[in-house]
């Protein structure tokens, strides 16, 4: 049995084969079986006595199921540690019963998976009242990184504008701006979000001077119906800023919202590969790599693979 290696669910296998060869192990891909009915059947590789599973968890309810499944293989085989990595971590926004009878998707999910493995890895959680990811997974461990350092990389690479504006949606995005814009030596600044639905929201802008002629770099942790960039983009045109583009951690709209984005007038959209998704421009293997290698008992920086 090997020390430590990876497993990963169908749809991530791409993302973990590149953070296995980054850090030196093998990888295997959990078969999934769909019977008539629905049910699933879960056939993981041999286990390690640390394995590491891989799964996105964008469109959840099935790999919910797939990774308690593949636990319970793993863990009789003869696994003694599991560590889950979710760059992309589902339900988390219901952290609270805003309405009677309402349940806590955000305490069920994390209960659950806290029960299946010891450590989880992800990436801008989209934790609102929440002050602590560890709070989510009682008894476990628990991390919670910033693609800022991953977005700021790939950005640096390209080249950016040094009149760009960092734009953030709203309040609760100041943090992970504020962090963007000071490693790149950009300006930014946050709207004022209003929303009135899982669709509807008004978008304001305080600092209107600072935009008008420059260059708008909008950044935004989840984008799933599109409405915020849309309302945000089209806002910012109104106050003369000269180009228009977009970063995204987690891109769960449907690919065809693109054009959309483009007739609101933004440029480019790209996202962090944490969800596959067409606009995935950043990879996330270093911070990844980084925060598993102690699970190889080495703590230096991984070596970049290209």
């Amino acid at each position: 049995m090997s020390a430590v290696a990876i497993q990963s669910l169908p749809s991530g296998q791409d993302c973990a084969r590149r953070l296995a060869a980054r850090l030196g192990l093998g990888c295997e891909t959990i078969a999934l079986h769909r019977f008539p009915d629905g049910e699933l059947r879960v056939t993981v590789g041999p286990a390690a006595d640390t394995t590491i599973l891989y799964a996105s968890l964008n469109q959840p309810n099935e790999k919910l199921i797939a990774l308690l499944f593949a636990a319970e293989a793993l863990r009789r085989n003869g696994a003694k540690r599991l560590v889950l990595v979710a760059p992309y971590l589902c339900y988390m926004r219901q952290d609270a019963a805003f309405h009677p009878g309402e349940a806590v998707s955000q305490h069920a999910v994390g209960r659950l998976l806290a029960g299946i493995v010891d450590r989880i890895v992800t990436v801008d959680a989209h934790l609102h009242r929440t002050a602590e990811i560890a709070s989510v997974f009682p008894g476990i461990e628990a991390e919670n990184l910033s693609a800022m350092p991953a977005i700021a990389q790939a950005l640096a690479r390209i080249g950016c504008d040094p009149e760009t504006v960092v734009i953030g949606p709203d309040v609760e995005s100041e943090p992970w701006v504020s962090d963007l814009a000071t490693r790149l030596r950009l300006h930014h600044t946050v709207a004022r979000k209003t929303r009135h639905g899982d669709r509807s929201v008004d978008i304001a802008f305080a600092d209107a001077g600072l935009l008008a002629g420059r260059p708008a770099l909008l950044v935004d942790d989840i984008v799933s119906s599109g409405g915020t960039l849309t309302v945000a983009a089209t806002a910012l045109q109104a106050l003369g800023t000269t180009t228009i583009d977009a970063i995204v951690t987690h891109a769960l709209f449907p690919p065809e919202m693109t054009a959309a984005f483009a007739q609101a007038g933004i440029r480019s959209v790209r996202s962090t590969d944490s969800v596959p998704h067409p606009t995935n421009a950043i990879a996330l293997d270093d911070i990844l790599a980084t925060a598993l290698r102690r699970e190889l008992g080495t703590t230096h920086p991984p070596e970049t693979t290209t």
